[in-house]
């Protein structure tokens, strides 16, 4: 069990802040909420009491014999904040302890994630973008603010996170504590990706399709990690089971040859384009334009023909800086034959590197974590495992060190 340490700054998105916590109790985390003054006018100790089934302090001088104001980010495996509002993202990295939640920022000697939520102006402001870089230097996790609706009729940059989407990024640096000073280093900061996620559908008719069992959350996980390392992401999404991450501009596609009509655009002129959805390899040569009617015991025929192939298309087109990263998933008897099919696919399709996937069993699809093996041109790259965000972040990392490689 980990200890989680979850502050909440005075901003209206503290109700949010709820359904994170219970998200992050329902996992099986301890987790102690330290309120700033302000944030109880909008939530009440006793309800983050209910919901953590834990005491709440939010003064230094409550239970002063536990020295709360040091013990609490000592014991601490992760602090995040969310909301963090601009003030509390400010005393942060001015280094102020004037209340127990900047007090325990300061003593914390784990990894430290904030959520920012503010109205677009406060986020933009020079002051907080300089506030934010200063976080980020130390080793600081500042996830990136949601664009949409704010408190009152304006909208923009500045609305908090989903729960679940702050709830995968605090869990990868939990899991992984390195990831904070990767996504505090901002690498891919003024990168073009493009992201694909998700399974094509091939209709029959009006009603009926041929699909496959792609959930799109390896491409959701990929599209949050380049989100929060500084990249611009496109996230080319077929049908997701999943909400895709804050941050992205969301392409919505259908058809297999849908999908490769929006990757030929939007991978143009991309610096890495990651073919992570499944795209069928069959589609109905004459789909039917009315339902198709039972017909007695008759079974039915379909005339199928293949689809293009997207991976081998966008590597005969790739630019010369670009890094193209396939997906295989096989049913291989071991991880010697799924090393020989990965090896054959990736000649095969002409692209960097190969994400494989052995999916025997019905494993990895709709799962929340995935097991994979990274090869590129000159054979094995890395092995990753754990939450489809940890995994995402060692593919990025891998596919870095292929760009570098190009730049020579």
């Amino acid at each position: 069990m980990s200890r989680i340490v979850l502050g909440v700054s005075g901003g209206i998105a503290a109700y949010k802040s709820c359904l994170l916590l219970r998200r992050l109790t329902e996992a099986g985390h301890e987790v102690d909420v330290v309120p700033t003054a302000n944030a109880l006018n909008f939530v009440g100790a006793i309800t983050w009491a209910a919901l953590s089934g834990r005491p709440v302090h939010s003064g230094v001088f409550e239970a002063a014999e536990l020295v709360n104001h040091v013990r609490i980010g000592r014991e601490a495996d992760l602090v995040l904040v969310a909301p963090a509002t601009a003030d509390l993202l400010a005393r942060a990295a001015a280094g102020r302890a004037d209340d127990l939640l900047t007090n325990v920022l300061l003593t914390a000697r784990c990894p430290v994630v904030f959520a920012p939520a503010m109205h677009t102006e406060m986020w933009q402001h020079p002051a907080t973008r300089a506030n934010v870089a200063t976080l980020r230097s130390r080793g600081a996790v500042v996830l990136e603010p949601a664009v949409g609706r704010l408190t009152g009729p304006d909208s923009g940059p500045g609305r908090l996170p989903e729960p679940a989407d702050i709830e995968a990024n605090a869990l990868a640096v939990l899991t992984d504590p390195g990831l904070a000073a990767v996504m505090a280093g901002q690498d891919l900061a003024g990168r073009a990706v493009v992201i694909s996620a998700g399974g094509t559908r091939e209709h029959l008719d009006p009603v009926r399709f041929i699909g496959n069992s792609s959930s799109g959350l390896m491409g959701v996980g990929l599209a949050r990690a380049a989100v929060q390392r500084g990249a611009d992401v496109t996230l080319v999404a077929a049908h997701l089971a999943v909400e895709p991450p804050s941050g992205v501009e969301l392409v919505h596609v259908g058809s297999t040859a849908e999908l490769a009509a929006a990757m030929d655009v939007h991978a143009a002129d991309a610096d890495l384009v990651v073919m992570a959805a499944a795209p069928a390899d069959y589609t109905v040569a004459q789909p039917s334009a009315v339902k198709l009617k039972k017909s007695g015991d008759a079974g039915l025929s379909l005339d199928l023909v293949q689809t293009p192939d997207i991976l081998a298309g966008l590597a005969a087109r790739r630019p010369e800086h670009q890094v193209l990263v396939g997906f295989a998933a096989e049913t291989a008897a071991d991880d010697q034959e799924l090393l020989v099919l990965g090896t054959q696919k990736l000649a095969r399709k002409g692209c960097q590197m190969l994400v494989l996937n052995n999916v025997s069993g019905g494993a990895v699809f709709g799962a929340a974590e995935n097991q994979v093996t990274i090869i590129g041109t000159h054979g094995p790259m890395a092995a990753a495992s754990g939450s489809k965000t940890v995994v995402a972040h060692s593919i990025l990392s891998a596919a870095e060190a292929v760009r570098k490689e190009l730049a020579g």
